[in-house]
């Protein structure tokens, strides 16, 4: 499954419990969706099977070594994958480079430079989106979405809406039954970072909203999922 169906999900591969949890709660507070695990081999079970957006990688696990996992990865998925390291480790990092290694960074580290990363390298997976896979129009309950006019209609009627509306509400759709995170969203849509005090976003959405009741569709279309995103049933 391709990774930018789902709501942003970053897999944390550290068997050091503290800093893996201290990790997980500073993504979480951002509104990332996490996983953790605390072994080489768990970890590529993981990022193999499940669908995240950044995989967050120690170097120096127990059984599978990082440098050893990000090399079998390569093999069937292209994730981005950010290495932990010790500092100083010049080494580790030519190597994880040239195993496919998008980013790394020294431990210790300040954890606003690795949510400045983290933001950075989603910013530029997500921008380079493929939309080739992807159909040419979207039908829903009489509201149908063509993708390459940026056009939008209710029954037959066009409602006028802007890029930015039109490409939420092709995501929510395209992703149908899926919470998409807000984290997510900004950085597919608006193209920038999230920040909790910023109601862009949210701004947008109410937007979306009101355009479509105007048109006549039901107002609970888009659903708020409090503390996670919006989704559409």
């Amino acid at each position: 499954m391709n990774a930018t169906t789902q709501a942003t999900r970053i897999l944390i591969v550290e068997d050091d419990d503290t800093l893996s949890s201290q990790i997980s709660e500073l993504l979480v507070q951002q509104g990332y969706q996490t996983e953790r695990c605390a072994d080489g081999q768990s970890g590529l079970t993981a990022a193999i099977s499940g669908s995240f957006q950044l995989i967050l990688l120690d170097v120096l696990l127990p059984g599978l070594d990082g440098i050893s996992l990000l090399s079998r990865l390569r093999k069937n998925r292209q994730t981005p994958v950010m290495m932990l390291t010790a500092c100083g480790a010049e080494e580790d990092r030519i190597i994880g480079y040239s195993q496919g290694a998008d980013d790394y960074l020294a431990k210790p580290f300040n954890p606003k430079e690795l949510l400045l990363r983290i933001d950075a390298i989603l910013r530029r997976t997500l921008r380079h989106k493929d939309y080739s896979s992807q159909p040419r129009y979207i039908e829903h309950q009489g509201l149908t979405l063509w993708r390459h006019q940026f056009r939008v209609s209710y029954q037959h009627a066009d409602i006028v809406m802007t890029p930015i509306e039109f490409k939420l509400l092709w995501t929510l759709l395209d992703h149908q039954g899926q919470t998409m995170s807000k984290p997510y969203l900004c950085q597919l849509v608006l193209e920038r970072s999230y920040n909790r005090h910023d109601r862009s976003l949210d701004m947008h959405i109410s937007k979306i909203r009101r355009k479509l009741a105007e048109a006549g569709m039901e107002e609970n279309l888009i659903h708020t999922v409090h503390g996670k995103g919006y989704r559409i049933q």
